[in-house]
């Protein structure tokens, strides 16, 4: 994974892919952190403090060598991708929640990102002085994650009907670039992935189940709307493999420190879709959670799923 395929090309994917976040967003999304705080903050703290701390049991409980630990922790502290969006529509989440904690993340993971990363290498690779992530390599973090972000936002701003055209170009752009170029490093390194993917495939599965397990049920405990507990759950529990990707090989230098967001990207996508058809449930089964916590959420889920059936193509 070390060719140029990889090290320009994984580059060149995630900036398309955060210019196309960029595209998408304007001040007013930022703005919305206010109108909903509780479900923001309720979301960042699953996303910084819980899951890594999560991730950190799991690394342990599955015995993983230390490079491919250091990768878990890695992805845990990515933030939430963009195809988190795309579940939430599916599901009917608040997607507009789901771009606001997208943006917010990925600033925020600008700063913790690194802090998480650094502490695992030294907790796993104490001699390893070599693979930190220092003052400059951060500052490689914070432009590949802010940069296309403050570029998509600029041209929303200055011409917002030229963004709003370029908007599925750029996406789809961003999709044909970035399988060519995992395609293209599995190829370059199939005895390794295929050596290290038996002792990965169950740890990511497991992390992710329990990353939107979390993303779900804590803003539901917390008297959270059902909306933006689906919102929450496929933004904490979808996180963004490709930086993961790109940091481990061209800023860290590690091909191995990469393998457990490669496996998590490929099995996020099954894993997710399952959780999303568990969480649509029955209205009964709904109704009869909400009141027993006392709430006034069974007419709403009642009310959503009303309005699902009279959308649903008959």
């Amino acid at each position: 994974m070390g060719s140029a395929l990889t090290t320009i090309g994984l580059p060149v994917a995630l900036g398309i892919i955060m210019l196309g976040l960029g595209l998408s967003l304007t001040p007013r999304d930022f703005g919305r952190i206010a109108k909903h705080p509780k479900a923001v903050i309720i979301a960042l703290i699953c996303q910084l403090l819980v899951l890594p701390a999560i991730c950190f049991a799991l690394v342990v409980l599955f015995d993983l060598p230390a490079v491919l630990a250091v990768g878990m922790l890695l992805l845990a502290a990515s933030p939430g991708g963009t195809t988190a969006n795309l579940y939430s529509h599916l599901f009917r989440g608040d997607v507009a929640l789901n771009v606001t904690l997208t943006a917010l993340n990925s600033v925020i993971a600008v700063f913790t990102l690194p802090l998480i990363t650094n502490l695992a290498i030294s907790y796993f690779l104490p001699g390893d002085d070599g693979l930190g992530l220092q003052l400059q390599k951060t500052v490689e973090v914070f432009a590949i994650v802010l940069l296309p972000v403050v570029v998509g936002m600029l041209v929303r701003w200055w011409k917002p009907s030229f963004a709003d055209r370029m908007d599925r170009p750029v996406r789809i752009a961003s999709v044909i670039i970035l399988i060519v170029v995992i395609a293209g490093a599995i190829v370059a390194n199939l005895d390794l992935l295929v050596e290290n993917v038996g002792r990965l495939a169950g740890i990511t599965v497991v992390f992710c189940l329990v990353s939107l397990t979390i993303g779900y049920l804590a803003p539901r405990a917390l008297r959270v709307d059902r909306r933006q507990s689906i919102a929450s759950s496929f933004e904490i529990g979808i996180h963004n493999a490709t930086l993961a990707i790109v940091i481990a090989q061209t800023v860290v230098g590690s091909v191995e420190m990469s393998l457990p967001a490669a496996v998590y990207g490929v099995l996020m996508f099954f894993v997710a879709l399952g959780f999303g058809f568990l969480i649509r449930g029955s209205r009964a089964e709904r109704a009869a959670v909400d009141a027993a916590r006392g709430t006034a959420g069974a007419a709403d889920d009642a009310a959503d799923d009303d309005r699902s059936q009279a959308a649903a193509p008959r």
